[in-house]
């Protein structure tokens, strides 16, 4: 019979190095504690430096000896993610773990400093430009890896090229919603494709947490009133991520989520993501359609 992958599976990653986005709560948070807690040291990338503060503070409670530092970004801001990429590679050499888990989830209409609409433009773009500012330190590091974090969402995605960004449109929160999250694994796909054609040896992977508890439901209606009876913990809903930054079984493009019916619940395997997931044309144009929008270019 097999064995679950729990957070007893990950191993010592003494040596390491990790970023976290949006590590302040949920299963950014979790991921965060488990990775400093078997030796890595993580960098937590948010916008509230005040939370960001209090979430490190926690770690060192639970995690004795547990190395983590806040540094501030704001993926909602191009002009955050470039102070934060050279604010990190000025204080460190090597980066083994990029893990982009921050994001928003149906918010009311909105738009970030640079004019994306706010689903869009923090989940996808910010995390974009981000990993391509970080590349570099990526490719110096020996088995270094990115992990996008997705959604069972990423089924409503629909992208529409001619109006990215809502502006057309009647907004509707839910399939913006989507969009990033496909958006997500259009990237991670493509980023694969490119890692691979070069021979780095770096791998690009995505990860979904099922239905889990977190602050990132607020804006959800009955889904945050149910979450509290049906969702998963948050410990719970990071294995998937974790198990794809540390697992030495996973493979470059492969997505991992909970391994119960609907992939709701459960314990981390690899999953199947929609087949508009898998559109190597339009993970193609999209990488594209994202260097224009962010100025980004990857060194690959």
């Amino acid at each position: 019979m097999a064995t679950n992958w729990t957070s007893e599976s990950i191993g010592n990653q003494a040596g390491r190095v990790a970023i976290v986005t949006g590590a302040t709560s949920g299963i950014g948070y979790w991921t965060a504690l488990e990775l400093a807690g078997h030796g890595a040291e993580v960098v937590l990338a948010c916008r509230d430096l005040v939370r960001a503060g209090r979430a490190a503070d926690a770690i060192l409670r639970a995690r004795s000896g547990a190395r983590v530092r806040a540094i501030k970004l704001d993926l909602a801001e191009l002009a955050s993610v470039r102070a934060f990429s050279a604010a990190f590679k000025d204080d460190f050499a090597r980066l083994d773990l990029l893990i982009n888990n921050a994001g928003v989830m149906v918010p009311p209409l909105g738009r970030t400093v640079d004019g994306f609409e706010l689903q869009f433009g923090t989940n996808h773009l910010g995390h974009f430009a981000l990993t391509g500012l970080l590349l570099d330190r990526l490719l110096e590091t020996p088995g270094a890896r990115v992990v996008t974090v997705s959604s069972m969402a990423h089924g409503a995605g629909r992208l529409d090229f001619s109006d990215l960004q809502w502006e057309r449109r009647r907004y509707r929160a839910w399939r913006a919603y989507g969009d990033s999250k496909l958006a997500n694994l259009l990237f991670t796909r493509e980023l694969q494709r490119r890692l691979a054609l070069s021979g780095a040896d770096v791998l690009a992977v995505a990860a979904h947490p099922g239905w889990t508890r977190t602050e990132l439901s607020r804006h959800a209606g009955w889904m945050d009133r149910f979450a509290k009876w049906m969702a998963m913990s948050g410990p719970q809903g990071a294995l998937p991520t974790l198990r794809a930054g540390v697992d030495p079984g996973v493979l470059g493009g492969q997505f991992l989520g909970p391994d119960g019916p609907f992939q709701v619940r459960g314990w981390p395997v690899a999953v199947v993501s929609r087949s508009t997931a898998r559109d190597d044309a339009v993970a193609a144009r999209l990488w594209q359609v994202s260097q224009e929008l962010t100025g980004v270019r990857f060194p690959i």
